[in-house]
């Protein structure tokens, strides 16, 4: 499974991944706008965090197989954390200037990932 291709996209990815799970700890870190807040921000970190720690299991993958699943959860992670964000923009309960660059990133990571999703089950399953 290994090749030079792959090694730089786990490379690339597993530094991408880690740096939004510690930009989104530092921005909402020291938050206080009411329970409900609380309690979404706290979804949020979880699913960016574990974003980023499933991506690192990937790059450790012993198989197309094992990694193809991994990536699965990855991107069912981003997509859970995009979805944290527009819970608590569209609930008012943080400003979007504050949060739009984090937003964006998860946005560009599901899509980077999402593409990978579709290129490795081309690779898995050739005749489907």
């Amino acid at each position: 499974m290994e090749n030079h291709i792959t090694n730089n996209f786990n490379e690339k990815y597993r530094e991408k991944t880690k740096q939004f799970a510690v930009d989104l700890c530092r921005q909402f870190n020291n938050f206080q706008n009411g329970e409900s807040a609380k309690v979404l921000i706290r979804q949020l970190i979880r699913s960016g965090t574990s974003m980023a720690a499933n991506f690192r299991a990937a790059t450790r993958a012993r198989s197309l197989a094992e990694y193809y699943a991994k990536i699965c959860i990855v991107i069912e992670e981003c997509d859970e954390t995009q979805f944290w964000f527009e819970i608590l923009e569209d609930a008012s309960l943080v400003n979007k200037d504050r949060t739009i660059i984090l937003h964006n990133k998860i946005t560009e990571l599901l899509k980077v990932l999402t593409a990978t999703k579709c290129k490795l089950r081309k690779k898995r399953y050739p005749n489907q």
